[in-house]
């Protein structure tokens, strides 16, 4: 069997193009508040935005001096997410932390 002339195939002469765009970026902060424990600013920061110890500390610091600090940068599903965990995880410990985003 042969190949139809191409005037007769049904995709003749039509080029699909497809254009994927990146997703927004968001930038969610912790917020300084003064009954949050540092300790436990740390433990949400290792537990929910998977910093290691050190950098968790070292962001803490930064929401203690400055009155907030990066987290993390997600798309929007993950960042609301995260954000939702935290306030849970804050809550069930007796505290007030919150988080909030930001589009980068």
């Amino acid at each position: 069997m042969t190949e139809p002339y191409p005037e007769q195939r049904d995709d003749a002469g039509v080029e699909e193009r497809t254009r994927t765009r990146k997703p927004h970026l968001y930038r969610v902060y912790l917020l300084n508040d003064d009954y949050t424990t540092m300790d436990f600013v740390v433990q949400v920061l290792v537990e929910i935005f998977h910093k290691n110890p050190v950098e968790a500390t070292a962001i803490m610091l930064h929401v203690h001096k400055q009155g907030r600090g990066l987290a993390g940068v997600y798309e929007r599903q993950i960042a609301e997410a995260k954000i939702a965990a935290a306030h849970t995880k804050a809550r069930a410990g007796g505290f007030p932390l919150k988080c909030t985003m930001e589009k980068e």
